[in-house]
C-alpha cells in the first residue's frame, strides 16, 4: 500500500525509466511524494514516463543518456544534484538482454555490449551517485540484477555473468560505505510483464509463464514496491542484500 508522505522530500534518481520496471518505480516514488529524475537512451518513452510522472503531481527531471558512458553519467549526476541539490536514492535499472546463443557462439561484440551496459553501466553510475552520497552524508542506492543472478541461464552466458557480478559489486560496495550512512543493496525480478520479456520470449509470454511456480508474470508494481521499501526507513536495517522477487523461479 503506498503511502503519500514516504518519500516526502526526497530525491530519486532512476535509470532504465523508459518502460517496465523503471517506469514503475518512478511513478511509485513521486506517488509517496519523491521528486524524481529519470534517465533512459530512449527519449519518446522515457517522455512517455515523465508525463506520468507529472500526473502525480511530482517534480521531475528528464535525462536522455547512456549509462556506459562515463562522461554522460557524470554529467547526468551532476545535472540532478544542480536541479535538486542533493541525491537521497539511486535506483541503478538501467540493462539489456542478450540474444540466445549458447556460449561458444557468442559474439565478443555481443558480450560486450551487454556487459558494457548492465556492469559497466551500473558500476559507472554507482561511482558517481556514491561520491555524492558521501559528500552529504548518507543515501540509498538499489540495483538491479536478476534471478539470473543466482542461476544459470541456458543460452544466457553473458547476461548471467553480468547481473552475478552486480550482487559481488552490490555486496562489497555495502561493506564499502556501511559506516558512512549509505545502504547498497539489489533487487533480483523474475519473468515479470516487460517489453524487455515480450523481446526475449520472441512474443511468446507463455514460455515465461511456465517458467513461473506461482503461475504468472511478476508486475512491474510488485518489483517497484520492493525497490522503495529497500530505500525507505523501514528498510533502514538492510544492506548488502540480493532480494529475491521472481515467483519462485530461481528455487
Amino acid at each position: 500500500m503506498s503511502r503519500p508522505d514516504r518519500f516526502t522530500g526526497k530525491i530519486v534518481f532512476i535509470t532504465g525509466a523508459a518502460n517496465g520496471i523503471g517506469r514503475a518505480a518512478a511513478i511509485a516514488f513521486a506517488t509517496e511524494g519523491a521528486r524524481v529524475a529519470i534517465l533512459d537512451r530512449t527519449e519518446d518513452a522515457l517522455k512517455e514516463t515523465e508525463a506520468a510522472v507529472r500526473d502525480t503531481g511530482a517534480d521531475v527531471l528528464s535525462i536522455v543518456g547512456d549509462v556506459s558512458s562515463p562522461e554522460q553519467v557524470e554529467a547526468a549526476v551532476k545535472q540532478v544534484v544542480e536541479r535538486f541539490g542533493r541525491l537521497d536514492v539511486a535506483f541503478n535499472n538501467a540493462g539489456v538482454e542478450n540474444e540466445a546463443a549458447v556460449l561458444h557462439e557468442i559474439e565478443l561484440e555481443d558480450w560486450d555490449r551487454i556487459l558494457g551496459i548492465n556492469l559497466r553501466g551500473t558500476f559507472l553510475c554507482m561511482k558517481h551517485e556514491i561520491a555524492q552520497m558521501v559528500r552529504q552524508g548518507g543515501g540509498v542506492v538499489v540495483n538491479t540484477s536478476s534471478g539470473a543472478g543466482i542461476c544459470g541461464v541456458a543460452g544466457g552466458a553473458s547476461y548471467a555473468a553480468s547481473k552475478h557480478a552486480i550482487i559481488g559489486m552490490t555486496k562489497s560496495a555495502a561493506l564499502d560505505y556501511a559506516k558512512q550512512n549509505i545502504r547498497v543493496n539489489a533487487v533480483l525480478p523474475g519473468n515479470i510483464e516487460t517489453p524487455m520479456m515480450n523481446r526475449f520470449t520472441g512474443g511468446d509470454i507463455q514460455k515465461a509463464i511456465d517458467l513461473e511456480p506461482v503461475g504468472r508474470l511478476g508486475k512491474p508494481e510488485e518489483i517497484a514496491e520492493s525497490v522503495l521499501w529497500m530505500s525507505s526507513d523501514l528498510g533502514g536495517f538492510v544492506t548488502g542484500s540480493a532480494i529475491v522477487v521472481d515467483g519462485g523461479w530461481s528455487l
